[in-house]
């Protein structure tokens, strides 16, 4: 019998068009960035987030046109997202997350490069889990997707709350 596990979904989704990376040609994001966690960074405007912020939102449509200077993309911020396991806060790169628990962005690859892992955004384990938890943007992991162990390099599910 086949296995259940929760997956992203698009009925619980509320995506904007932003604008999205900054207004030079080697700054605007492209497909590449689409997957990406994302913060409020300007005037309409949402960039890449550094390593452990609270994650915003995830971008998941890049328009191809230029509009005032910027690419425009959609930005969900509620929902769930598939997402990368990268390990515990404290050192990147090892240790298993769990179900259950806060997670925060992990470097990103830089604007226009796409991420090596995959194409999803890659979270590691909050250090604090009541500081995470009582952040106004906080996500937290849902299911540990088919591997099911949560490791380094893995598939979950994360979900914007």
């Amino acid at each position: 019998m086949a296995k259940f596990l929760i997956t992203p979904t698009t009925y619980d989704q509320r995506i904007v068009t932003a604008r999205v990376g900054a207004n030079a040609s080697n700054t605007r994001f492209t497909d590449v960035d689409v997957g990406k966690g994302v913060k409020l960074v300007g005037d309409s405007q949402y960039n890449l987030l550094s390593a452990a912020d609270p994650i915003e939102g995830i971008c998941t449509s890049v328009e191809t046109g230029v509009y005032d200077g910027y690419a425009l993309g959609g930005i969900q911020f509620k929902g769930y997202v598939d997402a990368t396991a990268y390990g515990l806060q404290a050192t990147p790169g090892t240790g298993a997350i769990t179900v259950g628990q806060y997670v925060l962005a992990a470097a990103p690859a830089a604007v226009q490069v796409a991420e090596t892992l995959s194409t999803t955004i890659r979270v590691v384990s909050a250090t604090n889990q009541a500081t995470a938890a009582a952040n106004v943007y906080k996500a937290r992991v849902v299911s540990l997707g088919q591997v099911g162990t949560g490791a380094v390099g893995t598939a979950i599910v994360i979900e914007l709350l």
